[in-house]
Protein backbone atom coordinates (compact mmCIF):
# COMPACT_ATOMS: atom_id res chain seq x y z
CA UNK A 1 0.00 0.00 0.00
CA UNK A 2 1.15 3.46 -1.23
CA UNK A 3 0.55 6.09 2.00
CA UNK A 4 0.73 9.91 2.33
CA UNK A 5 2.04 10.87 5.78
CA UNK A 6 4.32 13.46 7.77
CA UNK A 7 7.96 13.66 7.04
CA UNK A 8 9.67 11.97 9.66
CA UNK A 9 13.41 11.41 10.84
CA UNK A 10 13.70 8.11 9.91
CA UNK A 11 12.84 9.46 6.06
CA UNK A 12 16.28 11.38 6.04
CA UNK A 13 17.93 9.07 4.13
CA UNK A 14 15.48 8.07 1.36
CA UNK A 15 15.24 11.89 1.25
CA UNK A 16 18.43 11.81 0.12
CA UNK A 17 19.10 9.29 -2.28
CA UNK A 18 15.62 10.79 -4.14
CA UNK A 19 17.48 14.53 -4.14
CA UNK A 20 20.73 13.13 -5.43
CA UNK A 21 18.73 11.09 -8.39
CA UNK A 22 16.78 14.68 -9.25
CA UNK A 23 19.61 16.26 -10.90
CA UNK A 24 20.31 20.04 -11.14
CA UNK A 25 17.68 22.69 -10.84
CA UNK A 26 15.45 21.23 -7.81
CA UNK A 27 15.44 24.43 -5.61
CA UNK A 28 13.90 23.41 -2.61
CA UNK A 29 15.63 20.20 -2.11
CA UNK A 30 18.95 20.29 -2.91
CA UNK A 31 21.54 17.25 -2.29
CA UNK A 32 22.49 17.89 1.00
CA UNK A 33 21.94 16.15 3.88
CA UNK A 34 22.08 18.64 7.06
CA UNK A 35 19.33 20.91 4.69
CA UNK A 36 17.73 17.97 4.44
CA UNK A 37 17.62 17.22 8.36
CA UNK A 38 16.93 20.80 9.26
CA UNK A 39 14.23 20.75 6.77
CA UNK A 40 12.96 17.74 8.03
CA UNK A 41 13.05 18.96 11.44
CA UNK A 42 10.96 22.05 10.19
CA UNK A 43 8.22 20.28 9.60
CA UNK A 44 8.05 17.95 12.53
CA UNK A 45 7.92 21.60 14.52
CA UNK A 46 5.19 22.52 12.10
CA UNK A 47 2.63 19.55 12.26
CA UNK A 48 3.40 19.67 16.07
CA UNK A 49 2.70 23.66 15.97
CA UNK A 50 5.78 24.28 17.84
CA UNK A 51 5.98 27.49 15.46
CA UNK A 52 4.20 30.26 14.15
CA UNK A 53 1.85 29.29 11.45
CA UNK A 54 3.19 31.43 9.18
CA UNK A 55 6.56 30.20 9.22
CA UNK A 56 5.11 26.35 8.86
CA UNK A 57 6.45 23.94 6.33
CA UNK A 58 4.49 20.90 5.88
CA UNK A 59 6.32 17.91 4.31
CA UNK A 60 4.32 15.10 3.21
CA UNK A 61 6.24 11.48 2.40
CA UNK A 62 4.96 8.92 0.06
CA UNK A 63 5.28 5.93 1.90
CA UNK A 64 5.62 1.84 0.60
CA UNK A 65 4.05 0.11 3.39
CA UNK A 66 5.46 -2.84 2.51
CA UNK A 67 9.10 -1.92 2.65
CA UNK A 68 8.59 1.10 4.98
CA UNK A 69 10.43 3.58 2.61
CA UNK A 70 10.20 6.57 1.57
CA UNK A 71 9.54 6.73 -2.00
CA UNK A 72 8.03 10.31 -2.62
CA UNK A 73 7.45 13.99 -0.92
CA UNK A 74 5.20 16.80 -1.47
CA UNK A 75 4.89 19.95 0.44
CA UNK A 76 3.37 23.36 0.97
CA UNK A 77 5.12 26.96 2.33
CA UNK A 78 2.33 28.51 4.41
CA UNK A 79 3.92 32.03 3.34
CA UNK A 80 6.83 32.90 1.43
CA UNK A 81 8.78 36.42 1.59
CA UNK A 82 8.42 36.99 5.06
CA UNK A 83 11.62 36.41 6.39
CA UNK A 84 13.42 36.67 3.33
CA UNK A 85 12.61 38.54 0.77
CA UNK A 86 10.77 36.31 -2.42
CA UNK A 87 11.46 37.43 -6.07
CA UNK A 88 10.72 36.95 -9.16
CA UNK A 89 10.60 38.53 -12.78
CA UNK A 90 6.97 39.72 -13.92
CA UNK A 91 6.35 39.64 -17.75
CA UNK A 92 4.94 42.66 -19.23
CA UNK A 93 5.09 45.47 -21.92
CA UNK A 94 6.89 48.32 -22.22
CA UNK A 95 5.05 50.84 -24.67
CA UNK A 96 7.09 53.63 -26.68
CA UNK A 97 4.58 55.99 -29.00
CA UNK A 98 5.66 58.92 -31.55
CA UNK A 99 2.71 60.37 -33.21
CA UNK A 100 4.99 62.71 -35.13
CA UNK A 101 7.16 59.88 -36.27
CA UNK A 102 4.25 57.20 -36.72
CA UNK A 103 6.45 54.76 -34.16
CA UNK A 104 4.08 52.63 -31.90
CA UNK A 105 6.93 50.31 -30.05
CA UNK A 106 6.13 47.36 -27.58
CA UNK A 107 8.71 45.66 -26.37
CA UNK A 108 8.70 42.99 -23.63
CA UNK A 109 10.78 43.59 -20.87
CA UNK A 110 11.08 41.12 -17.54
CA UNK A 111 10.48 43.75 -13.86
CA UNK A 112 12.28 42.48 -10.47
CA UNK A 113 8.70 41.63 -8.69
CA UNK A 114 7.78 40.52 -4.54
CA UNK A 115 4.34 39.98 -5.70
CA UNK A 116 3.60 36.46 -4.19
CA UNK A 117 4.75 37.98 -0.70
CA UNK A 118 3.15 36.53 1.88
CA UNK A 119 1.12 33.69 -0.26
CA UNK A 120 1.49 29.87 0.48
CA UNK A 121 3.42 27.95 -1.86
CA UNK A 122 3.25 24.38 -2.94
CA UNK A 123 6.98 22.87 -3.30
CA UNK A 124 9.14 19.88 -2.92
CA UNK A 125 7.35 17.51 -5.53
CA UNK A 126 9.93 14.74 -5.66
CA UNK A 127 8.89 10.74 -6.93
CA UNK A 128 11.54 7.95 -6.92
CA UNK A 129 11.48 6.53 -10.43
CA UNK A 130 10.72 3.40 -9.98
CA UNK A 131 7.13 4.35 -8.73
CA UNK A 132 6.25 7.23 -11.34
CA UNK A 133 2.59 6.18 -12.59
CA UNK A 134 0.02 4.86 -11.68
CA UNK A 135 -1.40 7.29 -10.30
CA UNK A 136 1.22 7.60 -7.69
CA UNK A 137 1.75 10.90 -8.76
CA UNK A 138 -1.22 12.40 -8.57
CA UNK A 139 -1.48 11.03 -5.07
CA UNK A 140 1.78 12.80 -4.09
CA UNK A 141 0.61 15.93 -5.52
CA UNK A 142 -2.80 16.35 -4.76
CA UNK A 143 -3.07 15.48 -1.46
CA UNK A 144 -1.53 18.80 -0.51
CA UNK A 145 -5.00 20.20 -1.95
CA UNK A 146 -7.08 18.06 0.62
CA UNK A 147 -5.09 19.47 3.28
CA UNK A 148 -5.20 23.10 2.23
CA UNK A 149 -8.96 23.20 2.51
CA UNK A 150 -8.86 20.90 5.62
CA UNK A 151 -6.70 23.62 7.15
CA UNK A 152 -7.53 26.98 5.55
CA UNK A 153 -6.61 29.49 8.26
CA UNK A 154 -3.09 27.94 8.80
CA UNK A 155 -2.48 29.38 4.63
CA UNK A 156 -3.32 32.07 2.24
CA UNK A 157 -6.69 32.05 -0.15
CA UNK A 158 -3.93 32.19 -2.77
CA UNK A 159 -1.62 29.59 -3.69
CA UNK A 160 0.95 29.34 -6.01
CA UNK A 161 3.82 27.33 -7.33
CA UNK A 162 7.19 27.95 -9.11
CA UNK A 163 8.08 25.56 -11.92
CA UNK A 164 11.22 24.63 -12.87
CA UNK A 165 12.21 25.89 -15.96
CA UNK A 166 14.76 24.52 -18.58
CA UNK A 167 17.76 23.96 -18.24
CA UNK A 168 20.51 21.09 -20.03
CA UNK A 169 21.91 17.79 -18.35
CA UNK A 170 24.94 19.08 -17.54
CA UNK A 171 22.80 21.94 -15.12
CA UNK A 172 23.09 24.51 -17.55
CA UNK A 173 19.99 27.47 -17.77
CA UNK A 174 20.54 29.51 -21.20
CA UNK A 175 18.57 32.22 -19.22
CA UNK A 176 20.77 32.23 -16.58
CA UNK A 177 23.85 32.01 -19.34
CA UNK A 178 22.39 35.40 -20.93
CA UNK A 179 21.71 37.63 -17.72
CA UNK A 180 22.16 36.32 -14.25
CA UNK A 181 25.68 35.45 -14.83
CA UNK A 182 26.22 38.63 -15.90
CA UNK A 183 25.42 40.27 -12.18
CA UNK A 184 26.37 37.26 -10.12
CA UNK A 185 29.76 36.12 -11.74
CA UNK A 186 29.34 32.33 -11.18
CA UNK A 187 27.36 29.55 -12.57
CA UNK A 188 23.68 28.39 -12.40
CA UNK A 189 24.49 25.67 -10.14
CA UNK A 190 26.00 27.57 -7.92
CA UNK A 191 23.48 30.09 -8.21
CA UNK A 192 21.19 27.49 -7.77
CA UNK A 193 22.21 25.90 -4.88
CA UNK A 194 23.12 29.13 -3.14
CA UNK A 195 18.84 30.29 -3.06
CA UNK A 196 18.47 26.60 -1.76
CA UNK A 197 20.60 27.11 1.08
CA UNK A 198 18.80 29.77 2.27
CA UNK A 199 21.90 31.79 1.34
CA UNK A 200 19.34 34.15 -1.13
CA UNK A 201 20.84 37.79 0.05
CA UNK A 202 23.30 37.96 -2.93
CA UNK A 203 20.17 38.23 -5.01
CA UNK A 204 18.93 41.53 -3.45
CA UNK A 205 22.65 42.98 -3.65
CA UNK A 206 23.39 41.83 -7.15
CA UNK A 207 20.52 41.98 -9.06
CA UNK A 208 19.62 44.61 -11.41
CA UNK A 209 17.03 46.76 -9.94
CA UNK A 210 15.99 48.17 -13.91
CA UNK A 211 13.45 46.80 -16.60
CA UNK A 212 15.25 43.85 -18.55
CA UNK A 213 14.06 44.66 -22.06
CA UNK A 214 13.75 41.16 -24.00
CA UNK A 215 15.00 41.82 -27.34
CA UNK A 216 18.84 42.70 -26.05
CA UNK A 217 18.74 38.79 -25.28
CA UNK A 218 19.69 36.06 -27.30
CA UNK A 219 16.71 33.65 -29.05
CA UNK A 220 18.05 31.14 -27.05
CA UNK A 221 17.45 32.72 -23.34
CA UNK A 222 14.09 34.54 -24.84
CA UNK A 223 12.64 30.53 -25.91
CA UNK A 224 12.53 29.66 -22.78
CA UNK A 225 10.98 32.80 -20.91
CA UNK A 226 7.96 30.73 -19.58
CA UNK A 227 8.77 27.50 -20.11
CA UNK A 228 9.31 24.06 -18.09
CA UNK A 229 11.59 21.83 -17.97
CA UNK A 230 10.31 18.44 -20.15
CA UNK A 231 10.78 16.73 -16.46
CA UNK A 232 8.29 18.85 -15.16
CA UNK A 233 5.98 19.07 -17.78
CA UNK A 234 3.66 16.12 -16.16
CA UNK A 235 3.09 18.39 -13.01
CA UNK A 236 2.34 21.52 -14.75
CA UNK A 237 -0.20 19.27 -16.76
CA UNK A 238 -1.77 18.59 -13.28
CA UNK A 239 -1.56 21.78 -11.62
CA UNK A 240 -3.62 23.06 -14.94
CA UNK A 241 -5.69 20.72 -14.73
CA UNK A 242 -6.78 21.32 -11.12
CA UNK A 243 -7.06 24.93 -12.55
CA UNK A 244 -3.76 26.29 -11.78
CA UNK A 245 -3.26 29.54 -14.43
CA UNK A 246 0.62 31.32 -15.22
CA UNK A 247 -0.19 34.33 -13.43
CA UNK A 248 3.07 36.48 -15.61
CA UNK A 249 5.55 36.11 -13.05
CA UNK A 250 8.95 33.79 -14.03
CA UNK A 251 12.17 32.18 -11.45
CA UNK A 252 14.61 35.14 -11.67
CA UNK A 253 17.54 32.12 -12.43
CA UNK A 254 15.96 29.85 -15.00
CA UNK A 255 12.52 31.59 -16.45
CA UNK A 256 10.40 28.41 -15.20
CA UNK A 257 6.74 29.87 -15.18
CA UNK A 258 4.24 30.67 -11.70
CA UNK A 259 1.11 29.24 -11.87
CA UNK A 260 -1.68 30.23 -9.02
CA UNK A 261 -5.08 29.03 -7.86
CA UNK A 262 -7.70 29.90 -5.10
CA UNK A 263 -7.99 26.96 -2.93
CA UNK A 264 -11.75 27.44 -3.46
CA UNK A 265 -11.22 27.01 -6.73
CA UNK A 266 -8.73 24.12 -6.84
CA UNK A 267 -10.55 21.31 -8.49
CA UNK A 268 -9.71 18.34 -5.75
CA UNK A 269 -11.51 20.56 -3.33
CA UNK A 270 -14.02 21.77 -5.37
CA UNK A 271 -14.95 17.69 -5.90
CA UNK A 272 -13.96 16.35 -2.54
CA UNK A 273 -17.28 15.18 0.00
CA UNK A 274 -17.38 13.72 3.27
CA UNK A 275 -17.90 10.46 4.80
CA UNK A 276 -18.40 8.39 7.79
CA UNK A 277 -16.29 5.57 7.79
CA UNK A 278 -17.48 1.59 8.05
CA UNK A 279 -14.66 -0.82 8.79
CA UNK A 280 -15.33 -4.20 7.21
CA UNK A 281 -14.12 -7.49 7.40
CA UNK A 282 -14.85 -8.59 3.84
CA UNK A 283 -11.64 -9.36 1.03
CA UNK A 284 -11.93 -6.59 -1.17
CA UNK A 285 -9.76 -5.88 -4.43
CA UNK A 286 -8.22 -2.89 -4.37
CA UNK A 287 -6.21 -3.12 -7.38
CA UNK A 288 -7.84 -1.20 -10.20
CA UNK A 289 -7.53 1.33 -12.34
CA UNK A 290 -6.54 5.26 -11.26
CA UNK A 291 -9.89 6.45 -12.94
CA UNK A 292 -11.33 3.84 -10.66
CA UNK A 293 -9.58 5.64 -7.73
CA UNK A 294 -10.46 7.78 -5.11
CA UNK A 295 -8.22 9.48 -2.35
CA UNK A 296 -9.04 9.16 0.93
CA UNK A 297 -7.73 11.26 4.08
CA UNK A 298 -8.28 11.28 7.86
CA UNK A 299 -8.72 14.69 7.93
CA UNK A 300 -6.04 14.95 10.74
CA UNK A 301 -3.84 17.82 11.58
CA UNK A 302 -0.76 16.57 13.04
CA UNK A 303 -0.22 12.87 11.39
CA UNK A 304 -2.70 13.96 7.82
CA UNK A 305 -2.94 10.38 6.00
CA UNK A 306 -4.09 9.38 3.14
CA UNK A 307 -3.77 6.55 0.36
CA UNK A 308 -6.67 5.63 -2.21
CA UNK A 309 -9.49 2.66 -2.86
CA UNK A 310 -11.69 2.04 -5.36
CA UNK A 311 -14.79 4.40 -5.77
CA UNK A 312 -17.28 1.26 -5.69
CA UNK A 313 -16.45 1.77 -1.77
CA UNK A 314 -18.20 4.88 -1.41
CA UNK A 315 -21.84 4.66 -0.11
CA UNK A 316 -24.61 7.28 0.41
CA UNK A 317 -23.57 7.91 3.98
CA UNK A 318 -20.65 5.82 4.59
CA UNK A 319 -17.10 4.80 2.69
CA UNK A 320 -16.16 0.90 3.29
CA UNK A 321 -12.62 0.63 4.59
CA UNK A 322 -11.01 -2.74 4.76
CA UNK A 323 -9.27 -3.40 8.52
CA UNK A 324 -5.39 -2.71 6.86
CA UNK A 325 -6.82 0.29 5.07
CA UNK A 326 -8.27 1.90 8.19
CA UNK A 327 -5.61 1.37 10.00
CA UNK A 328 -3.45 2.80 7.76
CA UNK A 329 -5.37 5.49 8.27
CA UNK A 330 -5.59 5.44 11.66
CA UNK A 331 -9.25 5.56 11.72
CA UNK A 332 -12.21 3.67 12.96
CA UNK A 333 -15.97 2.96 12.24
CA UNK A 334 -17.96 6.39 12.72
CA UNK A 335 -15.09 8.51 12.01
CA UNK A 336 -15.46 11.16 9.38
CA UNK A 337 -12.64 11.17 6.23
CA UNK A 338 -12.38 13.29 2.83
CA UNK A 339 -12.64 11.77 -0.42
CA UNK A 340 -11.90 13.07 -3.53
CA UNK A 341 -11.88 11.75 -7.25
CA UNK A 342 -7.25 10.75 -8.24
CA UNK A 343 -7.68 11.49 -11.50
CA UNK A 344 -9.62 14.16 -13.04
CA UNK A 345 -12.49 13.21 -14.97
CA UNK A 346 -12.34 10.22 -13.48
CA UNK A 347 -15.82 10.11 -10.89
CA UNK A 348 -17.95 12.31 -12.31
CA UNK A 349 -19.68 14.74 -9.50
CA UNK A 350 -23.53 14.47 -9.57
CA UNK A 351 -25.65 16.71 -7.40
CA UNK A 352 -28.55 15.57 -5.38
CA UNK A 353 -30.36 15.34 -2.18
CA UNK A 354 -32.36 17.81 -1.93
CA UNK A 355 -31.77 22.10 -2.99
CA UNK A 356 -28.05 22.24 -2.03
CA UNK A 357 -27.04 18.77 -2.83
CA UNK A 358 -26.06 15.74 -0.58
CA UNK A 359 -26.51 16.60 3.26
CA UNK A 360 -23.75 17.87 5.55
CA UNK A 361 -21.54 14.85 6.72
CA UNK A 362 -18.11 17.21 8.14
CA UNK A 363 -19.78 16.90 11.61
CA UNK A 364 -18.33 20.45 12.52
CA UNK A 365 -21.57 21.85 12.79
CA UNK A 366 -21.18 23.85 9.11
CA UNK A 367 -21.96 23.02 5.50
CA UNK A 368 -19.22 21.53 3.89
CA UNK A 369 -18.09 23.35 0.71
CA UNK A 370 -18.41 21.26 -2.22
CA UNK A 371 -22.00 20.11 -2.43
CA UNK A 372 -21.68 17.08 -4.46
CA UNK A 373 -21.87 12.87 -4.31
CA UNK A 374 -20.60 10.51 -7.61
CA UNK A 375 -21.77 7.77 -9.29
Amino acid sequence: MLLIRPLQDKDLDDLYTMALNAGKGLTTLPADRELLARKIDHARETFSQRCAPEAGLYLFALEDTESGRAVGISGIQARVGLDEVFYNYRLSLTVNASRELDVHVRTPTLHLSNDMTDTSEICSLLLSDDYKGGGNGLLLSRCRFMYLDEFRKHFSEKVFAEMRGVSDEAGRSPLWDALGCKFFDMPFSEADTLSGLGNKSFIAELMPKYPIYLPMLPDSARSVIGRVHQNTAPALKMLQAEGFNFNGLVDIFDGGPVVEAFIHNIRTVRESINRYVLVTHKSMDLDVPPAERVMVSNRAFRDFRVTTLPASCIGPDTVSLPEDVARALQVESGDSVRLAPLKEGSVRPTHGGGANGMSDLSGRGRPHRSHSSWD
